[in-house]
C-alpha cells in the first residue's frame, strides 16, 4: 500500500519532504509505471495537492531524475565494490564490465517499472543518465591509465579513442534501451568481450 503523507505536519524540512515525495513516487512508479503516471495521480495517491508537489519538483521528470539518479548511483556503487582488491588493471576491467551487466540486468528483472524510468532517461538523455555515462567513462579512463602505467596496455592509441571504444563495447549491456534486446547474451558477454578488449590493449 502506498503510504499517505501528511502535509499538515509542522516543521518538516524541505529536504525531508522532497525525500518523502521521491520515496512515495518510486513506489507508485514501480506499481503503475512511469509513463502512465501523471503528477495528479501521484499527488492523489500520497495525499498531497498537485500544487504542493510542484513546490518541490517542477515536473514529473524532475521526480524521475532523482529516482533514476539513485538507481544509477547504486549501479556505480556495485561497480566500485566489484573492483575492490583487483590486483591488475586487466582484472579491474573484467570486474567492471561484469558488474555493469549484472547490476543492469538485475534492475531489469527485479523492478521492471523502475527500469522503465532508466529507459526513459536513456532515450531522452536526462541529466542523471548523462552524468552516469560520464562516470562510466571516468572509470574506464582510470583503468586504462593504470594499465598503461603498469605496462599491461599499449600506449600508441590516443587514450580518448581507447576509452570511447571500450565504452561503446559496453553500451549494449549498460544502456537500458539496448540491454532489453541483449539479455539473452548477458550471461556470457562480459567474459567474451572483456577478453577481446584486453587482447586489443596488449602492448
Amino acid at each position: 500500500m502506498i503510504k499517505k503523507l501528511d502535509n499538515n505536519l509542522r516543521g518538516p524540512s524541505e529536504h525531508n519532504v522532497r525525500d518523502q515525495i521521491v520515496e512515495a513516487a518510486a513506489e507508485y512508479f514501480s506499481r503503475y509505471g512511469y509513463e502512465k503516471t501523471t503528477v495528479s495521480d501521484l499527488a492523489k495517491s500520497i495525499g498531497f495537492s498537485k500544487a504542493y508537489i510542484y513546490k518541490f519538483f517542477a515536473t514529473k521528470q524532475a521526480i524521475g531524475e532523482v529516482i533514476c539518479s539513485n538507481t544509477l548511483s547504486a549501479i556505480l556503487k556495485a561497480i566500485d565494490e566489484a573492483m575492490v582488491g583487483s590486483p591488475t588493471a586487466s582484472e579491474r576491467l573484467r570486474r567492471m564490465f561484469k558488474a555493469v551487466v549484472e547490476a543492469s540486468s538485475q534492475l531489469f528483472f527485479e523492478d521492471r517499472k523502475l527500469y522503465d524510468i532508466a529507459a526513459s532517461a536513456a532515450g531522452e538523455q536526462w541529466q542523471s543518465c548523462t552524468l552516469y555515462q560520464e562516470q562510466i567513462k571516468k572509470i574506464i579512463l582510470e583503468i586504462v591509465h593504470a594499465g598503461r602505467e603498469s605496462g599491461e596496455f599499449e600506449r600508441k592509441t590516443p587514450i580518448d579513442e581507447t576509452v570511447n571504444a571500450i565504452y561503446l563495447v559496453i553500451q549494449p549491456y549498460g544502456n537500458p534501451l539496448l540491454l532489453q534486446h541483449n539479455l539473452h547474451l548477458a550471461e556470457h558477454a562480459p567474459m567474451i568481450l572483456s577478453n577481446l578488449i584486453l587482447r586489443s590493449l596488449s602492448p
